[in-house]
């Protein structure tokens, strides 16, 4: 992150290491998880920039995947860590869209709370690491109308879910499933109730907030037609560098032959 601002790249954190970062709950044994991989939002418009950066920073571009969707997405490994880097370039896309362009510069080093637990929230088969991570998120933070510092801005959500049936159903339907699982993370009762109480809150939000009229329209639907996508499931990292290149390395490396 420190190398990008000097260069004026605009990166924001999202996934799991940002919970990580603005959640001091995360590291309770009852919701720690492995970080696999490392997530960030930056502006299409630094594309050639956030390629040199990672490029200097020894990271391996996944060229056919970079090339095919580049206009949104980039994917970099770091093969010696077995580490990958993501970035999505303006919007995210998992289950459903968000535009992050207007965001980026609303919070430091992370995405927005309110847009951090979109993230989550919009994927319609959620796992547990995703159960854990919104956890932390409701019982570290407060609930607000607007962008403030350290606090959940649920108008936010309200007004984009009011906009998108999709998202809406997807997002309900979540908080739901969290708070139906409450009881499997060995929350103190007062963390329930504080838990509970935040998952209240954004659902009341949610439906008090006017729905357009192509909410309104989708909703007819309901259920009967598909709202969501399920992206496809990738490998972590994949060796994308020229063949030379990983045959020179292998040679390289010291025998462990006795």
């Amino acid at each position: 992150m420190g190398q990008a601002e000097t260069r004026g790249v605009t990166l924001r954190l999202l996934g799991g290491l940002a919970f990580r970062l603005r959640n001091p709950s995360s590291v309770q044994a009852n919701l720690s998880r492995r970080y696999v991989d490392i997530d960030f939002v930056g502006f299409r418009k630094q594309r050639k920039e956030i390629e040199k950066l990672f490029g200097e920073l020894g990271y391996t571009p996944r060229d056919r995947f970079n090339k095919l969707n580049g206009y949104s997405r980039l994917i970099f490994n770091d093969i010696e860590n077995d580490r990958r880097v993501d970035i999505f370039l303006n919007t995210f896309e998992m289950s459903h869209k968000l535009d992050f362009t207007d965001r980026l510069l609303v919070d430091k080093l992370t995405l927005p709370l309110s847009d951090l637990l979109l993230t989550k929230l919009q994927v319609y088969e959620i796992t547990e690491r995703e159960y854990r991570d919104v956890i932390a998120l409701f019982l570290d933070h407060e609930l607000s109308d607007k962008d403030e510092p350290d606090k959940i801005n649920v108008k936010h959500i309200a007004k984009l879910c009011s906009q998108d049936w999709g998202l809406y159903r997807t997002i309900k339907l979540n908080l739901e499933r969290i708070e139906g699982s409450l009881s499997t993370y060995s929350l103190t009762p007062e963390q329930q109730i504080v838990v509970k109480g935040k998952i209240k809150a954004l659902r009341k939000k949610l439906e008090d907030e006017p729905k357009s009229f192509g909410w309104k329209m989708r909703a007819r639907l309901g259920d009967k037609v598909k709202w969501y996508e399920l992206p496809e499931q990738d490998v972590e990292v994949v060796d994308s560098r020229p063949i030379t290149e990983r045959q020179t390395q292998e040679k390289d490396k010291p025998s462990t032959s006795p």
